[in-house]
């Protein structure tokens, strides 16, 4: 059985939601930046009232439904998700402990061999 995707039209409406939510961000941005003299609180106040507001205008477009549907689909997922105990968790972090020790050490031998070949062997040099 083949699927079929449907696509849907993004109307001049959704564009339009968009764009504005957009001009809210940046409005609110330029907004922090212009009420810098009236103190913290009204700055931080027209930023987040203005973030706010742009998030609301996104969510009433059909990317954002999309995205919420998105959204509950991927903590749906989550949810099957079989996490590992601590137990667990403990015991692989210890594995790759050792590894990176068991790595660094013989990462460093190879180094201090191949010193050893080529400066005191192949060339002749003494440190």
């Amino acid at each position: 059985m083949a699927t079929s995707q449907v696509e849907t039209v993004t109307t001049g409406a959704d564009k339009a939601k968009l764009f504005a939510a957009v001009t809210i961000v940046l409005a609110s941005v330029a907004g922090f930046y212009v009420l810098g003299k009236q103190g913290p609180l009204i700055q931080w106040g027209a930023l987040v009232l203005g973030l706010v507001l742009a998030v609301v205008m996104f969510l009433t477009s059909e990317h954002g439904r999309q995205f919420m549907g998105f959204s509950r689909d991927a903590w749906r997922e989550v949810k099957k998700v079989v996490w590992p105990t601590r137990k667990e968790t403990l015991q692989m972090t210890g594995y790759v402990f050792a590894f990176v020790v068991l790595m660094a050490l013989f990462l460093w031998l190879t180094d201090k061999t191949l010193e050893w070949v080529l400066y005191d062997l192949v060339l002749g040099w003494r440190k």
